[in-house]
């Protein structure tokens, strides 16, 4: 089993500015998974309790000279702690770049088993490595022992499974605002109603004994199945209008934590161009989709992608 890989430039800063910091507010222990083609930053994929946070790259979106091998496929995978791997990373490239010592070939990233101090036992670790001209830079995350065949099979089916995308996405609105809003509505309740329309609505409630809080965004736009409002719902309420749409099958309707809703949000350290949310089929969880442009345009960046499932509390409607 070997990985090894130079970062790019980009990689380096996607990761260290971006990535990192949003994927260890999901979580500070997830997967990471390599193929061949890809490198995959994978939160609660093999259980349900949490938000699930699937973060894809292809390899030559972060890495050159990227050669993998392993007796299962060429994949391998293990758990790792994102705030050791950031920490990691700031630490080299501050040495690093404080030194002045460059090396054109950059930083390496591989898998290594080295003996820790005080063991008999070697132990696998992730790994930079940072040679200059004059010195070198090594810096060591630990990491858990990589899977097994079974256990990676069993990583890539739950992958398979999350990939699965709602028929109606509609574009959310301007993220920090809904963080704000969000951030408040945690205060009242623990449970949030979120209702997509084909219609571009999406409608955010939290309803206790003592008080009902919501926020409704129309006509916003819809990827996927889309249907035109209906003529005599514009002067009904934005309860009443959900609810007809629900009936008619033009809108679905899930509850979710409030914390997973905040959480999910967290994915804007990221920095994103703009975020989708649809309900999946049968109302099996909230999805939230990160789209990333091509730097200097409006083209979706295909070598990127971030997407988190919600758990829901109600099996909703459909």
């Amino acid at each position: 089993m070997k990985f090894k890989a130079f970062l790019t430039d980009n990689g380096v800063n996607l990761l260290e500015k971006r990535i990192l910091p949003a994927l260890d507010k999901m979580g500070k222990i997830c997967h990471l998974y390599f193929t061949r083609d890809h490198a995959f930053f994978l939160h609660n994929l093999l259980n349900a309790d949490g938000v699930q946070s699937v973060a894809q790259f292809k390899q030559q979106s972060l890495f050159h000279d990227y050669r993998i091998s392993s007796q299962n496929d060429d994949k391998i995978a293990f758990c790792i702690d994102l705030s050791l791997l950031h920490r990691a990373l700031r630490s080299i490239l501050a040495i690093y770049v404080e030194s002045r010592d460059y090396n054109s070939s950059g930083l390496q990233i591989k898998l290594v088993k080295k003996l820790p101090p005080h063991s008999t036992q070697p132990m696998p670790f992730l790994t930079f490595e940072a040679k200059g001209h004059k010195s070198a830079v090594v810096q060591d995350v630990p990491i858990s022992k990589p899977l097994s065949r079974a256990d990676v099979q069993e990583l890539q089916l739950a992958l398979e499974s999350a990939q699965e995308m709602p028929a109606t996405l509609v574009r959310a609105p301007e993220l920090n605002s809904l963080q704000n809003f969000v951030d408040r509505m945690k205060h009242v309740g623990d449970v949030m109603g979120v209702s997509i329309s084909k219609y571009g609505d999406l409608h955010l409630q939290i309803s206790t004994t003592l008080i009902t809080l919501g926020a409704e965004f129309r006509k916003l736009m819809v990827l996927g199945e889309r249907a035109d409002g209906v003529v005599g719902d514009e002067g009904l309420s934005a309860q009443t209008r959900i609810e007809r749409a629900v009936q008619r099958g033009d809108a679905m309707n899930v509850q979710v934590s409030v914390k997973h809703f905040f959480k999910s949000l967290q994915c804007s350290l990221a920095r994103p161009d703009a975020a989708f949310y649809g309900i999946a089929p049968h109302g099996a969880c909230l999805i939230v989709i990160f789209q990333f442009f091509v730097p200097g345009t409006r083209q979706t960046d295909k070598s990127i992608s971030l997407h988190c499932r919600l758990p829901v509390l109600d099996p909703g409607s459909n």
